[in-house]
């Protein structure tokens, strides 16, 4: 799936676009951007044809979120993809630490595997974020301004064959690296407010498109029934930029696993320790290993899962 754009459905069959609507027969189970599905009817893509989807294959993958930390209730964002690049300026607006920790929670829950984008490192160094997410293994790409093919090239290598989700704030530069990579895209590009610091909401829907070069491919849209997938140069989704990122579905132990860089620590602690009680292991720990930052930020985490205090995605 493509695009899901109110009530149709946006596939690709190799490199025909088809658009679609969903079968009665499925039911009121959603359809996301990701999907793999199955169609029938007019496949043909031509100006007012519309087929019909039938089936939607097992996820191997379902990017989640809800809708704050004390709603348990999950909405499917992506489904299918591999990878979550997470794109965070450096300036203009500034970084956002536990937006980025909200985004790699998220992905580990999803089994995605994080890369975290550096953008706009002309206005700014990358120091301070990379000293913060080097220990826990996070891959990591630096970009500066204008973005030259020299300078993607390190970002082409390293979404190419995977299905790769972007997510961010708005105006970190989340659509301009996506038409960068996807010319055809042209995707709508917003300035940052001088005032507030944040970036305006240009893209208001997920999109996915195949990245130049690739072979022909049902890739995450639709193909007809029993017509195998073939190998790709890679997918790119991008998303709405995000200002917030609810976790209220995700246990907290799974949230621990956000921080493999406090295991260590937690390991000290008592049998059931929720790390916000007082006593816990993880104080002494993190004070011995210049580690209170990430505790602060797993600490805020877990206090808005409780409804203890507002999620500050700051």
């Amino acid at each position: 799936m493509a695009a899901v754009d109110r009530g149709r459905y946006r596939t690709w069959i190799g490199d025909r676009e088809v658009t679609a609507m969903k079968a009665r027969e499925l039911g009121r189970g959603s359809i996301v951007v990701g999907d793999r599905v199955s169609l029938i009817g007019d496949v043909s893509g031509g100006h007012d044809t519309l087929a019909r989807v039938v089936r939607v294959q097992p996820r191997t993958s379902a990017l989640r979120r809800s809708a704050d930390d004390t709603d348990p209730v999950e909405r499917v964002i992506v489904a299918n993809a591999d990878q979550l690049m997470i794109v965070c300026a450096l300036a203009d607006p500034p970084p956002r630490p536990r937006l980025i920790d909200r985004f790699l929670v998220a992905a580990y829950d999803a089994g995605l595997e994080p890369l975290l984008c550096l953008t706009k490192s002309d206005l700014a160094g990358p120091e301070e974020i990379l000293a913060a997410y080097d220990p826990l293994g996070v891959r990591h790409i630096v970009l500066g301004r204008p973005l030259t093919d020299e300078r993607l090239d390190g970002l082409r290598e390293l979404v190419t064959g995977r299905v790769s989700v972007l997510v961010g704030q708005s105006g970190v530069g989340k659509s301009t690296l996506f038409n960068a990579l996807v010319p055809a895209a042209d995707r709508a590009i917003g300035e940052v407010n001088a005032v507030t610091g944040r970036g305006r909401h240009t893209s208001s829907s997920a999109l996915a498109l195949r990245l130049p070069s690739g072979s022909g491919s049902a890739g995450p849209g639709g193909h007809p029934p029993d017509a195998p997938a073939n190998p790709t140069q890679g997918w790119l989704i991008d998303t709405p930029g995000l200002r917030s990122f609810g976790l209220g579905h995700i246990s907290a132990a799974n949230v621990l696993r956000a921080f493999p860089d406090l295991a260590e620590g937690a390991a000290a602690c008592q049998p059931g320790c929720s790390h916000l009680e007082e006593g816990c292991g993880l104080d002494e720990w993190a004070a011995e290993h210049g580690a209170t930052a990430r505790l602060d930020s797993l600490r805020r985490l877990l206090r808005s899962r409780e409804g203890l205090e507002p999620a500050d995605a700051g």
